[in-house]
């Protein structure tokens, strides 16, 4: 076929145009972008503003900073003290049951584990002569589990604090075992000392993710509770040397250890609950309901306690620490007679305290001896609380028969120390 010349002159003349004719409009390219000036004029007003709002704000809370340290600073508590004649002055007289010596829970809210744990030390050297340093951490990282365990289940509507029971201690070792000091020190930090600070926040911030997003989920919610413990307190040990062999943490218990956790009770005193029956002790740090402890009146309470110490058990208590008789710089706790003479201290004055939250349960302690000076009981206590290093006895109290009478709510002790006491019970 012959192409006519007419029909190829458009084609002809496309191919002599040149080439930046030939450019396509719609050509892809980056150029700058528009900035439109009234608008970047008020975003850098309103910057501005911002900034100079956050440099206000930033100077109020440094004036509210400086206004709350210098409260701290002069704040002032109502306190008490006894003549040196009428407070024991040196551990001698006491005659201590075995312990190690007492190391500090610095800022924690674990008290009960350094009670209990220091108590079990004892007890493990008492029932077999093994005198080994243990963990409390080991104890504290699977506790904390136990409480985040608890709040998925529930809902959320579960407490999970630092705080804790003495009674704790048996509950977690039974499950996860007990291991020495040495193979699990719980601190990841080089100076070596306790602070649940930031664990307790990021913690606490967890939760409230698992919560909000409803993540119910177990191995999901707990893997994230594990990941805050792991990095603040380190995994715990499966398996560790000890002298030459390997345990896991449930063989040494009752290998080396050898001490059986259903071999001790609780003890309380409220007339709150019928006397001479089990019931819960109803403080928070009770967070999963313990109805085991055993219910007596304040004498026969009194009684065992003391019956408990001067046969060489070591015993846990757990007491209300924020009294004007708690005397660290004289490592003394005693009530003055400007609160209650010690001849009023009966049952109905206890529970007043109880009810009305003038006792609460702050502390827990490890008694360790019993002497008698100046005509009253006096009880030896061992502490990790920070007010115990104020005194001459770094770590120790000594606590006159007043204030375990008013102010110790319940104690721990091995079953074989208050048999008579659990014979009442029905």
């Amino acid at each position: 076929m012959r192409v006519r010349w007419p029909l190829m002159l458009p084609l002809l003349t496309l191919l002599a145009q040149p080439a930046a004719a030939q450019e396509r409009v719609d050509e892809a390219r980056y150029e700058p972008k528009f900035r439109d000036p009234v608008i970047e004029e008020l975003r850098d007003k309103d910057e501005a503003w911002q900034e100079q709002q956050d440099e206000e704000t930033g100077a109020v809370r440094k004036r509210q900073k400086a206004r709350r340290e210098r409260e701290r600073k002069e704040e002032e508590s109502l306190k008490s003290s006894l003549p040196e004649a009428e407070r024991p002055t040196s551990l001698d007289p006491f005659k201590p049951i075995w312990h190690h010596p007492p190391v500090a829970q610095f800022m924690t809210g674990t008290c009960w584990s350094f009670a209990a744990t220091s108590m079990l030390e004892s007890e493990a050297a008492r029932l077999g002569g093994k005198r080994v340093k243990l963990s409390e951490m080991h104890t504290v990282y699977y506790e904390y589990l136990e409480k985040a365990l608890r709040f998925v289940r529930e809902r959320g509507d579960s407490l999970v604090s630092q705080g804790s029971q003495a009674n704790a201690v048996l509950r977690v070792w039974k499950r996860y075992g007990a291991v020495p000091h040495e193979a699990y020190a719980g601190v990841v930090t080089k100076d070596r000392r306790h602070d649940h600070q930031r664990l307790s926040r990021e913690l606490r911030q967890v939760l409230d993710m698992i919560k909000r997003e409803g993540i119910w989920d177990e191995p999901t919610a707990m893997g994230l509770v594990a990941v805050v413990l792991n990095r603040h307190l380190g995994a715990p040990p499966q398996e560790f040397r000890w002298q030459g062999r390997r345990y896991t943490p449930q063989k040494f218990l009752k290998k080396v250890l050898k001490v059986n956790p259903d071999e001790y009770v609780n003890v309380m005193s409220t007339s709150k609950k019928p006397f001479h029956q089990r019931g819960e002790f109803e403080v928070p740090d009770n967070w999963w309901h313990d109805k085991s402890y055993h219910n007596v009146p304040l004498d026969e309470f009194y009684a065992a306690l003391k019956q408990g110490i001067s046969g060489g058990y070591g015993i846990t208590v757990a007491i209300d620490v924020s009294e004007p008789g708690k005397d660290g710089a004289n490592d003394v706790m005693f009530i003055p007679s400007f609160d209650i003479p010690a001849s009023h201290i009966n049952q109905a004055a206890r529970e007043y305290r109880i009810a009305h939250q003038v006792t609460t349960d702050d502390h827990g302690v490890h008694l360790i001896g019993h002497a008698t000076h100046a005509g009253k009981d006096w009880f030896l206590v061992k502490d990790s609380g920070r007010s115990s290093r104020r005194g001459k006895h770094k770590g120790y109290y000594f606590m006159r028969e007043d204030y375990v009478r008013l102010k110790t709510l319940g104690f721990m002790v091995h079953r074989d120390a208050v048999k008579p006491l659990l014979a009442k019970i029905k």
